[in-house]
């Protein structure tokens, strides 16, 4: 999904908005990184709504033109699309892990003020940015060698799937 920017250019500085968004702004020298930035504002700004309460209804084009609390904001101003993402509900998993790192987590998660599930998302997250700044897809990595506790465990956990 993508949702409506305005740009807004003044002495070779760009400003930032969202219309869906009220007080989601931001700028920088040139149009590419204030599009760029942009879209880093947005996911920062939706995220801390997300407690909120409800999300503002991201609208089209047209429906934004004709809003006239808005006229003002288009004149002069360059539309662009930035990517939106807007949180999934959450869904509880069930997952098996080293007791020794759950504990080194669990500390990580105490010392963050934060939940294990926070904490755990919010690591994955930053895990997939790495590697999509990186060029590489995690399906693209090439596997790593397993010790052999890792292909016994592998063993054990396939043989009880059967």
């Amino acid at each position: 999904m993508q949702v409506i920017a305005l740009v807004h250019e003044e002495n070779g500085n760009y400003g930032v908005s969202f219309p869906d968004f009220p007080g989601c702004t931001t700028g920088a020298d040139n149009l590419a990184d204030a599009i760029r930035k942009g879209a880093e504002a947005l996911a920062f700004h939706v995220e801390g709504l997300v407690d909120d309460g409800p999300l503002p209804r991201v609208r089209d084009y047209e429906e934004l033109v004709a809003d006239p609390e808005l006229r003002d904001w288009f004149e002069g101003a360059i539309v662009a699309l930035v990517p939106y993402s807007p949180p999934a509900q959450s869904v509880r998993v069930n997952i098996s892990m080293d007791d020794s790192l759950l504990a080194k987590i669990d500390d990580a998660v105490k010392a963050s003020g934060d939940t294990r599930s926070g904490w755990l998302a919010t690591a994955a997250r930053e895990r997939l940015e790495r590697s999509e700044r990186s060029g590489r897809t995690l399906a693209g990595r090439q596997p790593v060698a397993k010790s052999n506790k890792a292909k016994a465990t592998a063993l054990r956990m396939s043989a009880r799937t059967k």
